[in-house]
């Protein structure tokens, strides 16, 4: 009986797939090791490394074109992070618990979404995210960084994000929709999605810290520096295309109200 036992042991030893680190993981049934002192399977790839079933060992797998987050300070990551503060993510967006929560925050998107499915969103946006243009190498390099920032920061508690409905009474009759919108889009905590517009930039977040600093050489777009690019772009950038914009006090005080956000 005690030999029987001692069999099953060994046995069981031996045919059960252990990763390193002395973490049992079916993976290694059907998959070589690779990167060893990085952790376990699951540790970069996700899924279920206690299942045998390839539905359920695979469910929720990080591929890894996407697992280079984990890989510590990878090329791709620098690139991802890169491409984060150049496309000014996180005047729309949380990422790595910073940034602006006028759309949702990453950190949450990347627990309750697949990979695929997030490059598949930045690959083609819905209506209201700009399109950015990115070949799927870059993408790559995106969805690391956003799932490198969310592991840092880990799980907090962060207040609902206020729902506006298209539709509503009034619509329209801001003065971002009347003065900007025919060219300009922006999301706005006040008053949702405003602008139909593609021709000029997206002014999402404009008078945030997260938006690209595009006023004159390198400035930071301000109450101030908006007043005197509408007053004569010209002025500020002999290139501009854009006329000028005469508003009155009240219509200068409401889109700066429109415009501004509260924080992170």
């Amino acid at each position: 009986m005690v030999i029987h036992a001692v069999s099953l042991i060994l046995a069981l030893t031996f045919f059960c797939p252990v990763a390193w680190g002395g973490d049992r993981q079916a993976c290694l049934s059907c998959h070589f090791t690779h990167y060893e002192k990085h952790g376990n399977c699951t540790g970069c790839h996700g899924g279920n490394g206690d299942s045998a079933r390839e539905n359920i060992a695979h469910s929720g797998l990080i591929s890894g074109r996407y697992a280079w987050f984990t890989m510590g300070d990878s090329a791709i990551m620098k690139e991802g992070e890169r491409l984060l503060e150049a496309l000014a993510c996180r005047r729309c967006h949380v990422s790595g618990g910073v940034g602006n929560r006028l759309a949702t925050s990453l950190d949450s998107v990347v627990k309750i979404r697949t990979v695929d499915e997030i490059a598949a969103t930045i690959l083609a946006p819905g209506s209201e995210m700009p399109d950015l243009g990115l070949s799927e190498p870059r993408t790559d390099a995106v969805v690391n960084a956003l799932l490198g920032g969310a592991k840092k920061k880990g799980s907090t508690v962060v207040k609902p994000l206020v729902v506006h409905f298209k539709g509503r009474g009034g619509m329209g009759k801001d003065v971002f929709s009347r003065k900007c919108g025919p060219c300009h889009r922006a999301l706005t905590e006040k008053l949702g999605a405003l602008g139909t517009g593609n021709s000029a930039p997206n002014l999402s977040g404009l008078l945030s810290p997260y938006y690209p600093k595009s006023y004159k050489t390198n400035g930071k777009w301000t109450e101030k520096a908006l007043r005197q690019w509408l007053e004569n772009p010209r002025k500020i950038r002999l290139d501009a295309r854009m006329p000028p914009v005469p508003l009155k006090e009240d219509e200068l005080r409401e889109l700066v109200q429109i415009l501004s956000v509260s924080g992170e």
